[in-house]
């Protein structure tokens, strides 16, 4: 039972390959309800991890990585249609690989880097707006909100970056000192 939260993160990530066949095929509203399911299996596998305290090393790498998959997919689609603009989508990217590196030096080092509230956040309006820039194929009156959401969630991971690096900078000065 205890290994059920790592489950659903690795059907987060078969996901990505079913959001990618969905997207090629054009097919919007099945995307829509993919990335969706993808976000409700994030919330569950995250209460289930905490309230059955079934949090392991592998499902704080896991987790984060089905997420980053899922999203950094779904930007790169919409990227091939024009839907959002290069330079935030090269943001979002350069933030991501450096969280990636960050995480893999950390997790080389013994050192597993918690989610907390400013990324938490800073998902909350990733997921937001890749929502609305699916529904905006089906009610244009959206405009831009869904650009304006992505844009805040760009701001938030950034914010979250630097937090998160100050709060590891004491780690990795410590292991590296060892």
């Amino acid at each position: 039972m205890r290994h059920i939260p790592n489950v659903l993160s690795a059907l987060r990530i078969l996901m990505v390959g079913v959001f990618i066949y969905f997207f090629v095929q054009a097919q919007y509203l099945a995307c829509l309800i993919t990335y969706i399911t993808a976000f409700l299996t994030d919330l569950l596998d995250g209460y289930l991890a905490r309230r059955n305290n079934w949090i392991s090393d592998i499902g704080k790498v896991l987790d984060p990585l089905a997420d980053k998959l899922m999203l950094l997919t779904a930007l790169m689609c919409f990227l091939t249609k024009g839907w959002l603009p290069l330079y935030m989508i090269v943001i979002v990217f350069a933030k991501e690989l450096t969280m990636i590196i960050g995480g893999a030096i950390l997790f080389r080092k013994n050192v597993v880097v918690y989610s907390d509230w400013f990324g938490k956040l800073a998902s909350g309006f990733f997921n937001a707006s890749v929502a609305l820039t699916l529904a905006k194929r089906f009610f244009p009156q959206i405009g831009i909100l869904d650009i304006i959401v992505l844009g805040i969630a760009i701001v938030l991971a950034l914010i979250a970056l630097v937090h998160y690096a100050l709060i590891q900078l004491p780690h990795i000065r410590k292991t590296s000192a060892e």
